[in-house]
């Protein structure tokens, strides 16, 4: 009887171990979206961007102005935070920069856009760095998209660029191209920055790990050796010290000595901004900037980031650094 009640003491545990599994699983990804336009334009820009999932790229999502401008577009390549495959995650963001006239592809499927939620209370307080001694990682598994598909997004875009018949032939630059990213997608962004036709970069709340490939919660492998690299411009922009990046980040940027570099925080920590407030809110208003200095050349864009009074140095709660920047 003794042995009984022990083996249902056990089988009893064991079924409390697999609801404590189930419970912290995340749910399953929602289901990708067929090709089409998804939702209403948005966006601040001259031209309201929609998202659409294209037939011939349909693990990828790209965004777009609704009317497409005269000018040609410059094409804007995008990996996502946590190397998710969903492609609809920074929409509202995404949006924001396609509507002042340029293409975006993001890599992974349209599943699901994030509601935006509170902003959380400005904090300098450090975080411990991905990658950090003494800092072990999470169970390490595949990440579901990788920086090939950054790559092939550009080569999609270039394509229909080249295609009679593409609502995009001739309408796109192929030498205005940037590539961004957030957290494990900043990653993905510098794995790929080496690409010749890419002209400037843009990390968001990402860095290389401290303590070498992998050691942090992607499977990426990307080195500090590679930020050598790096041909153009780059624009590191973090949450501050609460930013579980910001030392990975700040390591990289003070590595960096051949290219134009801005380091620039708010303290937002790893987050950011993306789904605090509409377009992307800060983080929103300083990548559409850089875009529009290094692809499209604007002076009132250039003057956010250059010059001894730069407006991003004099905008409230931001502390910036920068290399080769007049």
């Amino acid at each position: 009887m003794k042995t009984f009640r022990f083996l249902l003491s056990i089988l009893a545990s064991a079924g409390l171990v697999v609801a404590a599994q189930a419970q912290d699983a995340p749910p399953p990804p929602a289901p990708a979206l067929p090709p089409g336009v998804i939702g209403s334009p948005g966006g601040s820009g001259a031209y309201p961007a929609v998202a659409e999932v294209a037939a011939t790229l349909a693990d990828h999502t790209i965004y777009h102005p609704q009317t497409l401008p005269s000018a040609k577009m410059p094409v804007v390549l995008w990996g996502n935070g946590a190397c998710r495959d969903n492609g609809l995650a920074y929409a509202g963001f995404l949006r924001e920069v396609a509507s002042h006239g340029y293409l975006v592809v993001a890599v992974g499927h349209a599943r699901r856009e994030e509601p935006l939620r509170p902003a959380p209370a400005f904090s300098t307080t450090p975080t411990p760095p991905a990658g950090a001694p003494g800092v072990v990682p999470p169970r390490q598994v595949a990440d579901e998209t990788q920086a090939a598909q950054v790559v092939q997004g550009l080569d999609w875009a270039l394509a229909e660029n080249d295609r009679k018949g593409s609502a995009f032939y001739r309408r796109l630059d192929p030498k205005a191209v940037a590539v961004m990213g957030h957290s494990c997608g900043g990653l993905q962004a510098i794995a790929v920055a080496a690409d010749p036709r890419v002209k400037t970069s843009m990390i968001l709340s990402s860095g290389v790990y401290n303590r070498g490939t992998s050691s942090g919660r992607s499977q990426i492998s990307v080195t500090k050796a590679q930020l050598a690299d790096l041909h153009g411009p780059v624009a590191y922009v973090n949450g501050g010290p609460a930013d579980i990046a910001y030392e990975n980040a700040k390591d990289d940027y003070d590595r960096i000595a051949h290219v134009p570099a801005l380091f620039a925080w708010l303290p937002v920590g790893h987050s950011g901004t993306f789904f605090t407030a509409p377009n992307g809110g800060e983080y929103g208003v300083v990548a559409v900037n850089w875009l529009e200095w290094q692809l499209k050349g604007e002076s009132k864009a250039a003057a956010m980031f250059s010059g001894a009074e730069c407006g991003l140095c004099r905008r409230a709660n931001w502390t910036v650094q920068r290399k080769g920047i007049d």
